[in-house]
């Protein structure tokens, strides 16, 4: 098997195949399906202080290439996390990286407090910044570089595990967020979020989604994520995560050579939520058979024409 371990702050990762938050729930349903222990990591869905029911239906339309989903973070709340799901984590050899959301700086801390008072095999958290499908929180902090930087630091001096910072693509420079991001503690860096889209029926002539605009995922932003990892990777020295539109392992390799260290599957879980196990043995192949040594020495090594 070829060396596919990649390391994150001084965490390794067995492989860079992870599930995307919001895609594959709190990484337990699918047992019978998937062995989620060959996974790099699961990113659990959103997380917030209180249980959402999120948005009301329709919150959920396929789109030429993808969908677009307006869930509104819906979860059971940190407290009911901590009890069901935690234990279930404590069986697992996979890394768990927890998602979590507010709608200001208060909400994050008080997560992330609760969180490290317990005792866990949490590897770390990813904070949503940048969800575009909520009324009122994350995209706030998504789009300014000084709440991020506060709300990094904030968070960062409450705890010594990996701190993943998700970014939007729905900014008119990422890249200033992302280093916002690092330059307060951020261990790394997620890229990208879902790009805000609409669906209309025209036969009706009613919106798709209940609240008329959403988050585009899938094989359509592929190449606005690969841009946005490409940009970071050359001015952050933080390791990246890339996601939008992997089905499979010539999508992984893109997003590794333009700069990722670990990718997320995340539209592809509705379809078959094996994806993720199905590309850890995809890239391996893949890396079998180039001239690459390892995982590690692709990164970032697109060829960029002069």
């Amino acid at each position: 098997m070829s060396n596919l371990e990649v390391s994150i702050g001084n965490i390794t990762f067995k492989n860079p195949i992870w599930v995307a938050s919001g895609t594959f729930g709190y990484g337990t349903e699918a047992p019978d399906l998937i062995d989620v222990n060959k996974l790099g990591a699961i990113v659990t869905k959103s997380i917030t202080r209180e249980p959402r029911e999120g948005n009301p239906p329709p919150r959920i339309v396929e789109t030429p290439s993808g969908m677009i989903n307006s869930i509104g973070l819906a979860n059971i709340g940190v407290k009911k996390y901590i009890k069901e799901m935690l234990p279930i984590y404590e069986d697992l050899s996979t890394k768990i990286i927890m998602n979590i959301a507010g709608t200001d700086i208060d909400e994050y801390i008080e997560i992330l407090e609760l969180m490290e008072n317990q005792s866990s095999s949490i590897t770390g958290y990813e904070i949503n910044i940048s969800c575009p499908n909520v009324n009122k929180g994350g995209m706030e902090f998504g789009i300014d570089c000084d709440m991020t930087a506060k709300l990094t630091e904030e968070l960062r001096s409450r705890t010594d595990r990996l701190i993943i910072m998700k970014l939007s693509p729905n900014v008119s420079d990422i890249v200033s967020i992302g280093k916002a991001s690092q330059d307060s503690g951020a261990d790394a860096v997620s890229a990208i979020n879902t790009v805000v889209g609409m669906s209309i029926n025209a036969n009706t002539g009613k919106s798709n989604i209940f609240t008329t605009y959403g988050g585009l995922s899938g094989p359509a932003i592929k190449p606005i994520g690969l841009a946005a990892v490409n940009k970071l990777y050359k001015d952050l020295s933080i390791p990246i995560i890339g996601m939008g539109g992997i089905v499979s392992s010539t999508d992984v390799a893109e997003y590794i050579l333009a700069g990722s260290t670990s990718v997320q599957v995340g539209t592809a879980n509705f379809r078959n939520p094996g994806t993720g196990e199905d590309l850890i043995d995809m890239i391996d192949t893949y890396v079998a058979d180039s001239n690459w040594k390892s995982l590690v020495e692709m990164i970032g090594k697109v060829e960029i024409h002069n």
